[in-house]
């Protein structure tokens, strides 16, 4: 257990330290939300676009609002709302109110909109374990290799939500997007945002919006992306070192996976998707399965 004031040095003591700011009681408090029809929630897995959309969302509620320090803030993560004690049953800064979540289908609170987007699970991977890096664990102490093996291949959480959200795609009350889909087509992405959560959309406001999502604008911005009320909480509650590197928006690149995981890592993810998607749902690749987006 840490007891020193220092980062996770192997992967059962990052264990640990997220078993002391994630407290299953506090999680499960988030889960009696009382929805209405038009809140939206989006909820993309881990590092799978959902800070983006939580400020695409925004921004189209209210034109551009920056007066915050915390997207979150704003747009409360139902997960850890008791623990940092938001009420996630106030009115919020403009409508619709707005929630994040990476709960999957079967936990999610029912009653209102859902935007979910999914990701290469190598890229979803490789982003998370580079936003652990630096928060969580020291740097440079635990593989690669055996964060993936450990952790993200062990659980298989990657694929249980996506198992889960898949079903749902056609539903009215949800979107269902493609990391790599928003990444080439970010016009198109906020006119169908737009529209789904019930925001007129004009000239000016997807101007705004386009600027607004954009990598330069949300690095220029980071520290409103960087879970600052998320790191405080870990501060106190593991005595991480102050300062600690959250930052969330980082490169936003598809495919970078491919010049990080080695060959073996990446045959791995492979061969769970084999197992978890393709016996399911009969897609032999992930691009295939987005493709498929394309036909819905």
């Amino acid at each position: 257990m840490n007891t020193t004031g220092h980062r996770a040095h192997s992967m059962p003591e990052l264990t640990a330290l997220l078993g002391k700011v994630f407290r299953p009681e506090e999680i499960a408090q988030g889960f009696d939300v009382q929805l209405r029809a038009d809140d939206v929630v989006i909820t993309p897995f881990a590092k799978s676009g959902t800070t983006w959309l939580q400020q695409m969302v925004h921004t189209l509620r209210t034109g551009g609002d920056m007066d915050f320090d915390d997207i979150s803030r704003v747009i409360p993560w139902i997960e850890t709302s008791a623990a940092l004690d938001i009420d996630l049953e106030a009115e919020q800064v403009a409508r619709p109110r707005a929630f994040k979540s990476h709960l999957p289908y079967h936990l999610i609170p029912k009653g209102g909109k859902y935007i979910n987007a999914v990701r290469n699970p190598g890229d979803a991977l490789y982003s998370l374990y580079k936003f652990m890096e630096g928060w969580f664990l020291e740097p440079g102490a635990v593989s690669l290799g055996d964060f993936a093996h450990q952790r993200f291949m062990e659980s298989r959480d990657y694929w249980k939500h996506l198992l889960s959200w898949w079903p749902q795609r056609r539903e009215d009350n949800v979107l269902f997007l493609a990391y790599e889909h928003m990444v080439q087509a970010p016009e198109q992405t906020i006119i169908r945002v737009a529209d789904f959560i019930g925001v007129p959309l004009n000239d000016r406001l997807l101007q705004t919006a386009l600027q607004h999502t954009s990598l330069t604008f949300m690095l220029e911005h980071k520290d409103r992306f960087d879970d600052a009320m998320m790191r405080q909480l870990s501060e106190r509650r593991c005595k991480l070192p102050s300062g600690s590197d959250s930052a969330k928006v980082r490169e936003g690149k598809i495919g970078s996976h491919r010049e990080k995981l080695s060959t073996e890592l990446i045959e791995a993810l492979n061969a769970i998707w084999r197992e978890e998607i393709t016996a399911t749902l009969g897609f032999k690749s992930y691009q295939t399965l987005i493709e498929a987006l394309d036909q819905d």
